[in-house]
């Protein structure tokens, strides 16, 4: 075991589904636990891009001497139950519990197992900024670009489990619930307390980059979650690639192979899938002077991984046209949030030319 874990401090125990909450589980370590005895479980998803990542990134925290338990958490109709069954002794063990996605149905139902007394919730991207605001306002757990629309059948079905998880992030005199972010959060809820994640694992174990010249794009799924029309995302892609000399695109996981294909094809950049989360792609390099992005986590994250560094991260705003007629009337405000709140990034207006 490496000398950077050992045994101290009560048993860990964290969930993720994703390399960015991953991620976010080495950089909590790293500030707030070192020396925590911790077990990291990986509830894998289906999409192998994600799954590549996933296990690069859990090579990453085997060498930082964490214990990694894979899990085939969706792989078929029973594979809920069997997940859920062989949690079940080391949930009940756990001091503590480490969290990725709280609005995760997953981790919600494990929640309602625990009986841990330290609860903490690490970024799943800008939807930690959402969560933070429902469980303030003692809403109920719902993803910023589902919010406004009518609960399904499922939704409703579920919806006993998710009240249960909410009660269980709310802090209580015998349970103490915390956030550990680079999200700039305003409206903490009463107990609750936030820690600035900075990115400090990042930057100790990798870089500082190599710079090149021009520019590099990070890729977004607003167009497979229906938030963002898919022509005018090609467009404004386009715009921007020709307006910012533009020659390599960094897809994100989610993103459709059929869209990325056109990209290819329509903006002549160069499609790069990474095989790790975008922050250690970026500290390793080589990485672009300037970074062009859509509102998204990275516009956050990116200039803490970097900082130190001569490269620009510049964000381009969404033009309300941009949004599809499905699109949560929620998106369009939480999308400029997301702009208006990032930190030493350089503002774009939208792309001419896109509408």
């Amino acid at each position: 075991m490496s000398p950077r874990a050992g045994n101290a401090g009560p048993r860990t125990l964290a969930f993720v589904e994703s390399p960015v909450q991953l991620l976010n589980v080495l950089e909590w370590a790293h500030t707030r636990a070192p020396g925590a005895e911790l077990t990291l479980v990986v509830l894998s998803p289906v999409d192998p891009m994600t799954r590549g990542q996933l296990r690069r990134m859990a090579e990453l925290a085997r060498q930082e001497g964490h214990e990694i338990r894979w899990e085939e958490a969706r792989g078929g109709a029973t594979a809920p139950f069997r997940t859920v069954g062989g949690l079940t002794a080391l949930l009940r063990q756990a001091e503590r519990i480490v969290l990725g996605d709280p609005f995760s149905r997953y981790v919600q139902l494990l929640l309602t197992i625990t009986r841990a007394h330290d609860l903490v919730v690490v970024d799943d991207g800008t939807a930690t900024m959402e969560f933070v605001t429902q469980l303030a306002h003692g809403e109920r757990l719902v993803r910023w670009h589902r919010k406004g629309s009518r609960p399904g059948p499922r939704d409703l079905l579920f919806a006993p489990v998710s009240r249960s998880a909410r009660h269980r992030l709310t802090p209580a005199p015998d349970r103490q619930v915390s956030v550990f972010s680079s999200m700039p959060i305003e409206d903490v809820p009463d107990g609750v307390t936030v820690t600035a994640n900075d990115f400090t694992w990042t930057r100790d174990r990798f870089g500082p980059p190599r710079i090149t010249k021009g520019a590099d794009m990070v890729g977004t799924s607003l167009v497979e979650t229906g938030v963002v029309d898919a022509d005018r995302y090609v467009a404004a892609v386009r715009g921007l690639a020709h307006g910012h000399g533009a020659a390599r695109y960094f897809a994100h996981r989610r993103e459709s192979a059929e869209k990325l294909h056109r990209l290819a094809v329509e903006t002549g950049l160069q499609i790069v899938r990474p095989d790790l989360p975008l922050e250690l792609i970026a500290r390793r390099g080589p990485i672009g002077r300037t970074v062009l992005s859509f509102p998204s986590t990275v516009v956050h994250t990116l200039p803490l991984a970097l900082a130190g560094t001569e490269v620009r991260v510049a964000v381009c705003d969404i033009d309300p046209a941009w949004l599809t007629a499905s699109a949560s009337p929620r998106a369009g405000g939480f999308l400029n949030g997301v702009t208006h709140s990032a930190r030493d990034v350089h503002r774009l207006s939208a792309v001419a030319g896109a509408g």
